[in-house]
């Protein structure tokens, strides 16, 4: 996914600006995310929340995938709620044996631009304020200040 997204693996902080994009897309979606990477080095691996999004760092040795295949298998039927974003025939396979949705990490990264392009934009435009505005302000902390 980080590459696909536009982000360098041999980066430092890869994991944490995907995290990043991906509380965008939660926030604008209004969904849970949660997210696998591999290679997490001993004591470093592990679960947590990051914002909005639960990130699962998973051990040398291991793989995302077969963490996803397992988070699959203990949700059980729960798992029809989800939707499992990998390219990866076999966790595909994995979401279609417990009905969860599934679509492939091009799919999502299209998705992630689409929820960016269709976000409603901050009004940036400055308002100039006038010198008897500012004058007004001035007197109302002068006022505040005595």
């Amino acid at each position: 996914m980080i590459p696909k997204v536009g982000l360098q693996l041999d980066s430092p902080d890869d994991e944490m600006e995907l995290v990043a994009i991906l509380q965008e897309f939660a926030r604008l979606k209004r969904q849970q995310v949660e997210v696998y990477f591999d290679g997490a080095p001993i004591g470093h691996d592990g679960s947590r929340n990051i914002g909005t999004v639960r990130a699962h760092f998973v051990r040398l040795g291991q793989t995302a995938d077969n963490a996803i295949r397992a988070r699959l298998n203990r949700m059980a039927k729960e798992a029809k709620n989800w939707i499992v974003v990998s390219s990866d025939r076999e966790v595909q396979n994995s979401a279609r044996t417990f009905h969860a949705q599934f679509i492939s990490a091009e799919a999502f990264v299209k998705s992630l631009r689409e929820a960016r392009n269709t976000a409603p934009k901050a009004n940036t435009s400055d308002k100039k304020i006038s010198p008897a505005e500012v004058e007004e302000w001035l007197n109302i902390f002068r006022e505040k200040k005595n």
